[in-house]
């Protein structure tokens, strides 16, 4: 072997779950292939059951360039995509995209050159939300503002450090492979649930700010109160599956929903007083919302409140709602960590 083939970066295979994803999927794709990445790359798309436009974009996008690929994924279910674009794929590093997400220049080089820096089994960036219209830059305000995410790290930046969670990934293969991939009960917050595994195998979770990834907000109210209903639904879940994972941040929005229930309630029935907790929450997402929507359009700015209340709102009330059962279902699945092959964790932290 020559220094040349030596130094030749590791293949890369790029995978993607879609469903209905026509409006952004070949945006998706295309800032995938326009990585200048010295090393090989594959592209793996798993298709669920469309109703849209998909597919027929997806077939395009195999024409038009051979590093494409595309694999069934009858259930359209995340997970499942995941695992049969994983089976599908033969390179050594793994990188998740979503349908509706958009590398940033330069993403898979920097990402190759963190796992190689830091020994970790996965690292991630930030998840940067960008609107196409007013509604859509409200809600990436909101996603990207402390009063409507708390500090998650993904969603508004911070210093590289340990985690243990990251948005999307990009792994190496044997740390998937040795954990046996994502496990399919998890049809939200998969990407915790595995992150978990590969931490209590004594893998490495990396978070770098230099990485980040554009990502597309849902389009309407309906569509984000859906989404954030399914997070808070889920987030339940994982409390549950893993004791002592909660923190204030993830109680925060389901004490609010009590706390503005109790007050709605108190206010007809008994006192106005009653209405002093949710006119004091309105009027701090009405403050909050003025940082938040700085160098937006005023018609942006002014649906910023909105889309705080139906985050918060919706995920709370996934919380409080989320059955016992749906955990009961997934304990039952729980897949206990793969011991082998990784390296200490404390010395890949002090090796970054």
């Amino acid at each position: 072997m020559n220094a040349k083939s030596e130094a030749q970066p590791p293949a890369v295979s790029v995978i993607m779950p879609v469903l209905n994803e026509e409006r952004h999927l070949r945006e998706a794709v295309q800032a995938i292939l326009r990585q200048e990445y010295a090393g090989e790359m594959e592209v793996v798309v798993a298709l669920g059951p469309s109703t849209d436009r998909t597919d027929e974009i997806a077939a395009e996008l195999v024409s038009e360039d051979p590093r494409v690929h595309t694999v069934p994924n009858p259930t359209g279910r995340t997970p499942a995509a995941l695992n049969a674009a994983i089976k599908a794929s033969r390179h050594p590093i793994v990188v998740r995209v979503d349908g509706h997400a958009a590398l940033s220049a330069g993403y898979i080089t920097t990402a190759v050159r963190l796992l190689e820096e830091t020994g970790a089994m996965n690292v991630g960036g930030i998840m940067h939300a960008e609107g196409q219209n007013d509604w859509e830059h409200a809600v990436a305000a909101a996603m990207t503002s402390k009063i409507g995410v708390g500090n998650a790290a993904f969603h508004t930046g911070g210093e590289a450090q340990q985690a243990e969670t990251v948005y999307l990934g990009v792994f190496r293969r044997e740390a998937l492979e040795q954990q046996g991939g994502y496990n399919e009960e998890f049809i939200r917050a998969q990407d915790w649930e595995l992150n978990f595994r590969i931490r209590e195998a004594g893998g490495l979770i990396w978070f770098s700010p230099e990485l980040k990834v554009s990502y597309r907000p849902r389009p309407s109210v309906k569509a984000l109160a859906k989404q954030y209903k399914d997070y808070g639904r889920w987030r339940h879940v994982v409390a549950r599956y893993h004791e002592g994972s909660i923190n204030l941040r993830y109680l925060a929005p389901p004490t609010a929903v009590c706390a503005i229930a109790a007050g709605v309630v108190v206010g007809a029935a008994l006192t106005p007083w009653g209405f002093v907790i949710p006119g004091g929450y309105l009027a701090a997402i009405a403050a909050g919302s003025v940082p938040a929507g700085k160098g937006l359009p005023f018609k942006a700015r002014l649906q910023i409140p909105v889309a705080l209340a139906t985050m918060h709102m919706s995920w709370g009330w996934g919380f409080l709602t989320s059955p016992r059962s749906l955990a009961k279902k997934v304990i039952a699945s729980r897949r206990p960590a793969v011991l082998g092959g990784t390296r200490d964790t404390e010395e890949q932290a002090q090796g970054a």
